[in-house]
């Protein structure tokens, strides 16, 4: 059997568990040669526990039309949204703070994170949760 070649490499953000073949998502792996039907159903299993949450996906397309896929965890800034209980970060984020989290949520964020984040040490990644944070006109207390 001939060995697979990597043929292309996409990144995607879906909905876990919710994930339609509707644009953006058809689309794009549509032109990257994958079966959107095939790819939300499983995408969708393997999210089901997600319920809703974005998450990232890095999916990777071989020579002979099929693929594998990995689950990222969810962007940083949502999972600030989330902690903090907004919809979405400030337009103008050094005039306007539109919610407020704790160095405890900080540091919950960075953990969950961690894996997919090219921080050295826990400290590195909260620091780098914080920045995300104030860039969002998101205050962090404590």
């Amino acid at each position: 059997m001939a060995k697979k070649e990597v043929v292309n490499r996409l990144k995607v953000m879906a909905p876990g568990g919710k994930a339609t073949p509707a644009p953006p998502l058809g689309p794009a792996l549509g032109g990257a040669g994958i079966n959107p039907g095939q790819f939300v159903k499983q995408f969708n299993d393997a999210t089901a526990k997600l319920n809703g949450k974005v998450v990232g996906c890095v999916i990777t397309v071989y020579n002979d039309r099929t693929f594998s896929f990995e689950i990222k965890s969810s962007p940083a800034a949502v999972l600030i949204c989330e902690a903090a209980k907004i919809e979405k970060g400030s337009g103008v984020p050094n005039k306007e703070k539109v919610g407020k989290i704790t160095k405890k949520q900080v540091e919950a964020i960075a953990k969950e994170k961690y894996s997919d984040m090219n921080a050295g040490s826990l400290e590195a990644a909260c620091r780098i949760i914080e920045g995300t944070a104030r860039n969002m006109g998101v205050v962090v207390e404590g």
